[in-house]
């Protein structure tokens, strides 16, 4: 490791293997949902500051390296503000609690989430280094020229990413480093001292950046120390004793003030130096503009001959300036409001301060490791423009759920990235063409020679293995399909870690489109940890399974039609271990959210009514009504959420209206 400053100048810090050159590739979003917004919406409700598909906020599920390359033809230079919290601890991961009704669990990570940790942290310090500077130079693309970034460290990469930010923003764009005080008690560990905060690295892109002064009401010690004084109803005023400044004593009716001296600027300035109340002193004003300021009351002495000083009304402040040290904001607890349970949850008046402070009403703000949605929820609550990913599908649920929570909310939507265009290889001798043939064997299917998508043959179905660090994309579904046709074959199993999300949506119409049954599939993360030379003796363990099972029903009373949930199952054994499974008295308690879309077209999911649990009402309902204001053929599409974030679709077809 090696790093290198030179005063104002340069900065840089290198280590093996670093790339400078960042990837350029570009892949197309896919709107699967837009929430809080009728099917009846008029262009009033867009966004325009957002130059996407529609402008609207934006809440992306996928990897954030590709993301922002993806953003870069619309929003380079178009970001106001960028707060990222990125993972700096190197014993983090993916994994979370999860509660089903009295038992608790926890909900290991995908395949694409242990790819992308195994990325972060495969080869240490050098690892976690290469992914923040090919991300921070595409911050500093997204940002413009009066935009600034935040980023959330602590004590284990903290100092390795300031030389980042240096080399990249460069020294003389470095703003502050702040100082949080996250822990709300002290911690002592046996030979160390405790760690009570995180550390905020602020850069500005320029030197002409935003900036909004931000203060924080003034505590009642604060109040007593420094507002010592009171102006009376005639207009005379007074010095508060002990008692009254202490509370002992009640303070009679007034203003409360504080004095500042009027002393001017260190250098020579000789118009604003002269005599004034038997002091000839540099002042802070002209000698006009100081007697107009005595003559209103002011400018006053508290001594026959003090040094005349200006009043400074408390009600006239709005508290005192923040500095950079902020003791005063309170990391999310199990009890407070605003508590997930998602791990590394930030308090949304953290975000507050960053973005008043940053940002201006209508201003852009992006957050590219969004985790549970502070971000969005302090932007939309500070009427902010936002844009923001993260790698969970679990994450950007539990920040559709809290945007959910805002009122006035406006519309935003869910967006997958595409298919990604590189595969990567497999650990353990399983890479490369190597990998299919793995997975192939692993599911019991034989080989198949010219074709592209299709990997093996199993009795009469076709198999397609979807690839080891991505989601199956519905691309990927279209172009198997078209080349299993006049193959003889009776259906498709598609295999893959992970699946686009909205995909159930479109399934059925592509099985109706193809003429052939269509089966999505799990491939069980056990079989990552699966060596080459041991796969013989392990093929009777692996089990691949089907995808979420739910069932719907409906009920049709002239314009009025209620949809209810009749049965919904996590398939995947690996997900709920089966001493969990037995003890489940509801099907309900696999679901956290469920939404539908009463007038579906084939298009994007607009999230027209919604329940999901809340901390005041932890029942969750399984009937959702609508009422059309016309009659009409119309199509319903359910969407469930499980509790680990997964969704799972079913469509309710030519609903007829009278």
């Amino acid at each position: 490791m090696k790093m290198f400053a030179s005063g104002k100048a340069n900065a840089w810090i290198d280590w093996d293997g670093k790339k400078s050159e960042v990837s350029k590739v570009i892949l197309p979003f896919q709107a699967i949902e837009t929430v809080n917004e009728p099917r009846t919406k008029t262009m009033d409700s867009f966004i325009p500051k957002i130059p996407l598909e529609n402008s609207y906020n934006l809440l992306i599920w996928g990897d954030n390296r590709l993301v922002m390359n993806s953003l870069l033809p619309k929003l380079e230079g178009k970001v106001d503000l960028i707060y990222i919290d990125p993972p700096f601890a190197t014993g983090a991961d993916f994994s979370f609690p999860v509660k089903i009704e009295s038992e608790k669990m926890t909900k290991e990570p995908t395949a694409v989430e242990i790819k992308a940790y195994r990325d972060t942290w495969g080869q240490g310090i050098a690892s976690y280094l290469q992914m923040m500077y090919e991300r921070l130079v595409l911050m500093r693309q997204l940002l413009s020229d009066t935009g600034s970034i935040y980023v959330h460290l602590d004590a284990h990469v903290g100092h390795y990413v300031k030389i980042l930010l240096d080399e990249i923003f460069g020294v003389e764009n470095f703003r502050s480093q702040i100082v949080w005080k996250r822990m709300t008690y002290k911690y002592t560990s046996i030979k160390n001292y405790g760690v009570e905060h995180d550390i905020i690295l602020f850069y500005s892109k320029t030197a002409d950046w935003k900036w909004n002064s931000v203060a924080k009401p003034y505590s009642e010690e604060q109040i007593a120390t420094y507002y010592k004084y009171l102006e009376l109803p005639d207009g005379s005023w007074i010095k508060l004793t002990k008692e009254q400044l202490s509370g002992e004593k009640e303070l009679p009716e007034g203003r409360r003030f504080s004095l500042i001296p009027c002393l001017g600027p260190p250098e020579e300035r000789p118009n604003l130096t002269y005599e004034f109340l038997g002091h000839t002193r540099r002042w802070k004003w002209t000698r006009d503009r100081m007697e107009g300021l005595r003559q209103k009351g002011m400018i006053i002495q508290t001594s026959a001959d003090g040094l005349p000083q200006l009043k400074q009304y408390l009600d006239e402040r709005s508290g005192m300036k923040v500095n950079d040290l902020w003791l005063d904001i309170a990391n999310v607890h199990g009890g407070s409001r605003e508590f997930t349970g998602f791990p590394t949850q930030k308090p949304e008046a953290l975000l507050e301060r960053i973005i008043n402070a940053s940002s201006n009403r209508g201003d852009l703000v992006a957050d590219f490791f969004c985790g549970s949605g502070t971000t969005m929820v302090a932007a939309e609550k500070l009427g902010r423009q936002w844009v923001a990913c993260d790698l969970s599908k679990f994450a950007v649920h539990i920040a559709r759920k809290r945007l959910l929570e805002v009122p006035g909310c406006k519309p935003f939507q869910i967006l997958n990235l595409g298919m990604y265009q590189k595969q990567k290889l497999m650990e353990n001798g399983n890479g490369g063409k190597r990998y299919f043939e793995f997975v192939r064997e692993l599911y019991g299917a034989a080989p198949i020679q010219g074709f592209a998508y299709i990997h093996g043959r199993r009795g009469n179905r076709l198999v397609h293995i979807g690839p080891i660090d991505s989601f199956v994309s519905e691309r990927e579904i279209r172009a198997t399909a078209r080349e299993a046709l006049n193959s003889g074959a009776k259906g498709i199993d598609v295999l893959g870690w992970d699946f686009e999300m909205g995909l159930h949506d479109l399934l059925d119409s592509i099985i109706k489109e193809y003429g052939i049954d269509i089966k999505l599939r799990q491939i069980p993360l056990e079989v990552l940890e699966i060596r080459a030379d041991e796969k013989t003796k392990r093929l009777d363990e692996i089990r691949f399974f089907d995808l979420n099972y739910l069932d719907v029903a409906h009920d049709l009373d002239r314009r009025k039609v209620t949809v209810a949930i009749r049965k919904f199952n996590i398939a995947n054994p690996e997900f709920i271990p089966e001493d969990i499974r037995s003890s489940i008295r509801n099907f309900t308690s696999y679901i956290d959210f469920w939404a539908v879309d009463f007038n579906f077209k084939g298009d994007t999911f607009h999230n027209m009514r919604q329940q999901y649990r809340t901390k005041e009402n932890s029942e969750l309902k399984t009937r959702i009504s609508y009422e059309y204001e016309q009659p009409g053929m119309y199509s319903v599409l359910v969407k469930v959420v499980d509790i680990f974030g997964n969704d799972t679709n079913k469509l309710i077809p030519n609903l007829k209206v009278s």
